[in-house]
């Protein structure tokens, strides 16, 4: 037999390096509603499947409940996983039968851990979860007796051999941590709830003895199938060798700007107002991407789909049809319902599975929602885009900032994460609204320091030659330098040739 006894959750074993060892108590801890029964329904599940015999013992759930709760998940619990309801001995609810020399709790406390002798004694299994300890910590009053049952029981288990859950609701008043030395690991698991969305799960591993383990605390959810555990993104683990080769974006006047384009397994960063372009910007880089014959993913958080695509496809890129040919991977998230440990794992798999090798998160703003705090944010944020430059994979971010001109601030500063950092303003101009794009920044070689006049038209993006003639374009009010007939050129010619 395996050394590990997996659990059956996916993503946890991950979290537990293999799962929890066999012939050993492991607590499972939380407040109600964290997921504790699910977890220990799926434990029991995985051990049957592999032909174990298996024992849910319950002191505080009637059996019919326990399989009503595995029914919703669509688990149809087979005969190797016995449920022992545990109800008190008729002895102890008939008030003549009551002992006036010892107190009550002394025999439903004895009573209780014999019953739960003699059904491991009848089935013999190898796997047991016992649903809660509560129970036996009001039953035994003081912690001392209650130190005393636990090691009681914690050594009839190992001398069986069986890997057993202790299931720990945490509804005492004091936050009694005796079990804590006596088990072997120690499983917490958390709900919080946020001022708007749904509750938010995560866990972390407080003690395994003898055993590495991924620290931290890491996200799950509860869906339909069970448990999901999302392990804690670290980008140090995972590296591929691949050639940073300079990829180009499709469009010379662009490519210029980039210094010859954007190198592979690289991060960029669109940063400017509402509405200047950011979207399309990256979007114009995905198009690249197919092009060369690459597939790309697309995370959208601000704006719906459907009105995506029909913006988009009136500007010449038909998103839609290269999702139905297979060549994009486009998802709209809502950061109300979403974990930052979810949003990273569904971009791990859109990368391993589907091969994604152009990834745009759309935007920052929006993945900022999904964060308790920023600075959190800045961390989930740099591991996850260290993963992706180290699958060779481009990544391109947005980030709208507020205002429109002038003085303008970012919600979050993310700029010293990208390895580029593309700048996107309005500016004034021959009494005409108008756009300019700029490369801020860029680590992985040289790029022009111009500014570059652009337009949206039916055909994409067009960018001009760089303004020469202007200062203060990125203050939003420019002052012209140049020649009378530079700024009739402009009007002209739209900022396609040069001013």
């Amino acid at each position: 037999m395996e050394t590990k006894a997996l659990t059956g959750v996916d993503g946890l074993d991950d979290i537990l390096s293999g799962g929890f060892t066999r012939r050993h108590v492991f607590l499972l801890e939380g407040s109600p509603g964290t997921g504790k029964t699910t977890i220990a329904l799926q434990f029991l599940k995985q051990g049957a499947d592999k032909g174990e015999q298996c024992l849910y013992i319950t002191l505080s759930e009637t059996e019919e409940e326990l399989r009503d709760t595995a029914a919703s998940h669509g688990m149809v619990l087979p005969e190797r996983i016995q449920i022992f309801e545990l109800v008190p001995p008729e002895s102890l609810l008939d008030a003549d039968q009551q002992q006036s020399l010892l107190y009550s709790s002394d025999l439903e406390l004895g009573e209780t851990t014999k019953m739960i002798f003699d059904a491991f004694e009848r089935l013999q299994p190898s796997r047991v979860v016992l649903d809660s300890l509560s129970e036996i910590r009001l039953l035994a009053q003081s912690s001392l007796r209650y130190r005393r049952q636990i090691l009681a029981l914690k050594h009839y288990f190992s001398k069986t051999g069986a890997t057993v859950l202790l299931l720990d609701d945490m509804t005492s008043e004091n936050m009694d941590k005796t079990v804590h030395s006596v088990v072997h690991g120690v499983v917490h698991l958390e709900q919080l709830a946020p001022d708007y969305g749904s509750e938010r799960r995560r866990l972390r591993i407080v003690k395994y003895r003898g055993q590495a383990f991924r620290g931290g605390y890491h996200d799950f959810t509860i869906k339909t199938g069970g448990v999901a555990v999302f392990p804690r993104l670290r980008a140090i683990e995972h590296r591929t060798d691949f050639e940073r080769t300079p990829l180009a974006t499709g469009i010379p006047q662009l490519d210029s700007l980039l210094g010859g384009g954007i190198e592979r397994g690289s991060s960029t960063l669109l940063i400017g107002p509402a509405g200047t372009g950011k979207s399309l910007f990256a979007l114009q880089f995905v198009n690249a991407a197919v092009g060369r014959g690459e597939k790309a993913a697309i995370f959208v958080f601000d704006e719906e789909l459907g009105l995506l695509f029909s913006r988009t496809k009136a500007l010449g890129l038909d998103l839609e049809r290269l999702r139905d040919e297979g060549s994009i991977h486009i998802e709209q998230l809502d950061a109300a319902e979403l974990s930052p440990g979810e949003f990273a794992q569904r971009v791990r798999d859109r990368v391993a599975s589907f091969d994604a090798k152009t990834v745009v998160i759309d935007s920052i703003n929006g993945y900022q929602a999904s964060m308790p705090e920023e600075n959190a944010l800045i961390l989930h944020m740099h591991e996850l885009l260290q993963y992706l430059n180290r699958q060779g994979a481009n990544t391109f971010l947005t980030v709208a900032q507020h205002g429109l001109v002038g003085d303008m601030k970012s919600p979050v500063d993310v700029t010293y994460l990208a390895d580029t950092v593309i700048l996107l303003r309005y500016f004034e101009a021959l009494g005409k609204v108008r756009r300019a794009v700029s490369v801020i920044k860029k680590r992985t070689g040289m790029h022009e320091e111009t500014i570059r006049e652009f337009r949206i038209t039916r055909e994409g993006l067009t960018l001009g030659a760089p303004l020469s003639g202007f200062q203060g374009v990125l203050r939003g009010v420019p002052t012209f330098v140049g020649e009378a007939q530079r700024v009739i050129s402009l009007e002209n010619d739209g900022g396609d040739n040069s001013q």
